[in-house]
């Protein structure tokens, strides 16, 4: 039987950070890490090499005409700055007040951790379980997947599936576990500004000359209303507002506008158009600066007219948005409200459409459509009510996983996405954790899951 927390231990140690050019021996221990324990769960183990990093798949298959379910996560981590603020080593996992400390307990090596776990111990006890299992872990997640569709089109035969299942969002309490019901899809860019053709002494030439850093904010400040909603034409027309239901949903789930303005110790939210502030992060759409420079940085003063300055810009988007409109309307806005006296650059970045299935029990269709996927849904509920003593709530997440949306374009395969980790887990933040108990209930609830699926 597999020790989880030992099986955590080992896989945090290696430092897998994608990012990061010298982490290529991390990498590789990591994805060798992960490989031998699935071999040892009686899975046949290929690694996919990519431009990058490869990609692990792992196949169970006993048969044609079971149904199967592909298993995903990645075993890269995000970057461990700032180290100074870690009260442990990031990568020498520890166990203290219930938890296990270490870059990437929660994002993402601890919850399929728990899958595979729970997948070996179920396989010990049911060697015939009439089920074909994948499982996908790819090492280029926290960098944008930028491999993945590839491996998608590429391998689209050996990976088709009735159903994709992961842990790679959160629950909101260790007693409430939610099941991800849509993600918003993400597109980005990069504006420049330039003005002069070098830095110029603001003493000779201030005044007469247009400094890029106030072009730049002048635009980006055009971009919102004073309530915070997007200030561009055209850019919610195709919003799909939330069901009845879905706002219900969100009501049940212990969340409290005053203990979050508290814990990120912020004096108050913006919020518009009747909305609070858990459903615009779930339901709306957004336009966030992510980064902003331009001139002198250094200590002291500078006094300069910068000769550029640049921010990057991504967007949140909702069902039914399409990514290409979208980064045509705020490219064609930024353009249109470039000031005289500089000039404007825009680069089209990265873009993931959104996500949005309706589970079977809520469309009213279950009676009528006994698939695998609706039957999968209820086994979830099920077992997730047993061990955590409530049933799921069916929300959508704020944030994006694009290759969710590929998946279920080129496999066709919808997803079901249990969140195991917690919102004081400190993704992508120092002294990154994972509640031993979300583990201990998720390995029940997992292994009930795969019981009932497999009857």
């Amino acid at each position: 039987m597999i020790n989880c927390v030992e099986l955590i231990k080992g896989y945090v140690r290696y430092p897998s950070i994608s990012a990061d050019e010298g982490s290529a021996e991390g990498m590789d221990g990591s994805r060798k890490y992960i490989a031998r324990v699935l071999e040892s769960i009686g899975f046949k183990v290929e690694v996919i090499p990519t431009e990058l990093h490869g990609i692990v798949l792992a196949e169970r298959r006993v048969g044609e005409g079971y149904p199967t379910i592909l298993f995903y996560g990645h075993y890269d981590v995000q970057p461990v700055d700032p180290l100074e603020l870690w009260k442990t080593p990031p990568f020498e996992p520890e166990v203290r007040g219930g938890r296990i400390y270490g870059r990437g307990t929660a994002d993402n090596k601890g919850p399929h951790c728990v899958m595979i776990a729970a997948i070996g111990e179920v396989l010990e006890e049911k060697p015939n379980l009439p089920l074909n299992m994948l499982v996908v872990l790819e090492g280029e997640e926290e960098i944008g997947s930028l491999h993945f569709e590839n491996f998608l089109k590429k391998y689209k035969e050996r990976l088709k599936a009735d159903l994709v299942v992961l842990s790679d969002t959160g629950s909101s309490s260790e007693e409430q576990v939610t099941i991800t019901t849509g993600l918003r899809g993400l597109v980005g860019l990069e504006v420049t500004v330039w003005g002069p053709h070098t830095d110029l002494h603001s003493g000779l030439y201030g005044g007469p000359i247009k400094n890029p850093i106030q072009a730049l904010t002048e635009i980006c400040a055009s971009l919102h209303k004073p309530d915070g909603q997007v200030n561009i034409d055209g850019f919610y027309d195709d919003v799909q507002k939330p069901e009845a239901w879905e706002r219900e949903e969100l009501k049940k789930a212990p969340l409290n506008e005053s203990d979050l303005k508290d814990f990120l110790e912020i004096p108050s939210f913006q919020t518009f158009k009747g909305y609070n502030p858990f459903e615009i992060i779930r339901f709306e759409p957004t336009l966030e600066f992510n980064g902003i420079k331009g001139g002198y940085q250094g200590k002291g003063t500078k006094t300069i007219v910068p000769s550029y300055a640049s921010a990057k810009i991504t967007c949140r988007l909702v069902p039914n948005q399409q990514p290409e409109k979208i980064l045509s309307l705020v490219a064609s806005a930024i353009k249109d409200r470039c000031p005289k006296g500089v000039r404007v650059e825009v680069e089209l970045g990265q873009s993931n459409a959104p996500y949005c299935i309706l589970p079977p029990h809520k469309s009213g269709k279950q009676r009528q459509e006994r698939s695998f996927p609706s039957k999968a849904f209820e086994a979830a509920e099920l077992s997730i009510e047993k061990h955590f003593g409530k049933k799921p709530l069916y929300l959508r997440d704020g944030g994006s996983i694009g290759i969710i949306t590929q998946m279920k374009e080129i496999l066709g395969a919808d997803s079901l996405l249990i969140g195991l980790f917690l919102p004081e887990d400190n993704l992508h933040a120092p002294n990154e954790s994972l509640s031993l108990q979300m583990m201990q209930k998720g390995l029940l609830a997992y292994k009930d899951f795969l019981h009932r699926v497999g009857e």
